[in-house]
């Protein structure tokens, strides 16, 4: 064969590799993560989507796990130790949830709250509009605990959180601070972000489902 067509086909084939990877974004194995009573763990990085692989995950008290900057998050834990008030949140650093495709199974579970809710637009400060609710798609293991999403006063309750941002704006309030600085004078909206006077219209809700099943 020809030494150009090689060249051509192996280049050929590196830039469907190179292409294939920005696709499946960042691939995380961790045999244990532990965080501990109010503490978070974060995970960001350039790549818009990430792939995390716990094979045991301890969440104390109100403990957090975070993925920012995240389009799309793909999580599996093959073994959960969930206590009270755990939270699992996806955004992609612009007000809009993270779509999450976790597997989880559950040895302990108190209460966890998975989020990819859109975040608010906030004059003078983000200048990004309100976000869009993220999709999640839950999947617990059968031979686990089994979580329920009835009574968050008894153990093994879970919250989806998918609503979008911007419900929570008050533009009477907004149009004030507007008023209020305009009759100050001298460049009063030069602290806007983008000319942003204030929110607009809120984001669009995501979506969820949670289903058990028999393996990963």
């Amino acid at each position: 064969m020809d030494m150009k067509v090689i060249a051509i086909l192996i280049c050929s084939w590196l830039l469907c590799c190179g292409a294939a990877s920005a696709q499946e974004g960042s691939v995380q194995h961790i045999p244990k993560l532990e965080i501990n009573k109010k503490k978070h763990k974060v995970f960001s990085g350039r790549d818009s989507s990430i792939t995390l692989i716990i094979d045991t995950l301890v969440m104390k008290n109100r403990a957090k796990l975070v993925f920012y900057g995240k389009k799309k998050v793909n999580l599996k834990v093959k073994y959960a130790d969930i206590e009270k008030d755990a939270f699992i949140l996806g955004t992609d650093g612009k007000n809009n949830g993270s779509d999450m495709d976790i597997t989880m199974r559950f040895a302990k579970l108190g209460s966890l709250w998975v989020s990819a809710a859109g975040d608010n637009a906030m004059n003078g400060s983000k200048t990004y509009p309100n976000g869009n609710g993220g999709d999640i798609v839950f999947k617990y293991l059968k031979d686990g605990v089994i979580p329920q999403q009835d009574n968050k006063r008894q153990t093994a309750y879970l919250t989806i959180e998918t609503k979008a941002g911007g419900y929570a704006v008050n533009a009477q309030s907004d149009i004030r601070n507007i008023l209020d600085r305009i009759g100050k004078g001298n460049r009063p909206l030069r602290q806007l972000p983008q000319g942003q006077v204030y929110s607009g219209s809120p984001g669009m809700d995501g979506k969820s489902e949670v289903r058990a099943v028999t393996e990963f």
